[in-house]
């Protein structure tokens, strides 16, 4: 479903028109409202194919720099990215979606632009290098979701270049397989014995998952309970069946009036979200 949405480049220049902001991502969001009949629903916002980005700023060492863009029927969304001797990192997420636009939002009671507000969670950059994140990344404010995929950023661009030098998110990066130690079967010894080789054993099915308990809390009063066992089914070449460990598995997530979340991850950013 994110491939509806269009890719969206920014490329800020300086007073000498050399770049200074550069960015290039995907993003959606997912806006639930109230009707006139009092009811709610979920719209999905979608970038369209003209985007602006009118009142985008470079930034310097005391100045934050701006991504800004402008799209659709009213709507907004902007960050602003801070910078210490050695890195920069995003800070606020501004969002204004406008509801007098009709054909995203039929029949919204609330009319009128509204902003949400996020304080940003990306992790701090080194100076000269590109923020890369090609996997999904999504966070919730109020009643709205904002995701976000194939980013491309840079702050603070030296001399004019987009660096080569790539930052990737940990989504993005390629787990390690476990060091096997050696056994009594593949190591050689100065014995005259000769061992037999180990039978040949069917690959052991996939076990049910273990149950697992997770939950929300709301201030000091429990919000969200779900107790589940989970299994994911991947499509590949092969067909992957992996069991979501509820030992190593944290829930985090929140709880609104109308809606609610629960984030799942075990740790190796494997996340799933209901």
């Amino acid at each position: 479903g994110f491939l509806q949405s269009c890719a969206v480049e920014v490329d800020v220049k300086d007073a000498s028109n050399a770049t200074c902001l550069y960015a290039e991502w995907m993003m959606r969001f997912l806006i639930t409202y109230e009707t006139n009949s009092s009811d709610y629903k979920t719209a999905t916002l979608n970038l369209s194919s003209s985007v602006t980005h009118n009142g985008s700023v470079c930034g310097n060492d005391t100045q934050a720099a701006l991504l800004a863009v402008q799209f659709g029927e009213g709507h907004s969304w902007s960050v602003n990215f801070t910078k210490t001797n050695e890195t920069y990192r995003g800070d606020f997420v501004t969002f204004t979606y406008n509801t007098n636009d009709t054909a995203v939002f039929p029949d919204a009671k609330r009319k009128g632009p509204v902003t949400i507000v996020v304080k940003e969670t990306m992790h701090p950059v080194q100076l000269n290098h590109v923020f890369v994140c090609h996997n999904s990344a999504f966070f919730e404010a109020e009643n709205v979701t904002q995701i976000f995929w194939n980013v491309t950023l840079q702050a603070f661009v030296q001399n004019g270049t987009v660096s080569k030098k790539e930052s990737r998110c940990p989504a993005d990066r390629p787990t390690s397989a476990p060091t096997v130690p050696p056994t009594t079967a593949n190591v050689t010894t100065a014995s005259t014995t000769t061992l037999s080789p180990a039978p040949t054993t069917a690959p052991k099915p996939v076990e049910n998952p273990d149950t697992g308990n997770y939950s929300l809390k709301s201030g000091n009063k429990t919000c969200l309970l779900a107790t589940v066992g989970l299994q994911l089914n991947v499509s590949q070449d092969k067909p992957l069946l992996i069991n979501v460990n509820p030992k190593t598995t944290s829930a985090d997530g929140t709880c609104g009036n109308t809606t609610a979340t629960l984030k799942l991850n075990d740790g190796n950013s494997t996340l799933i979200g209901f």
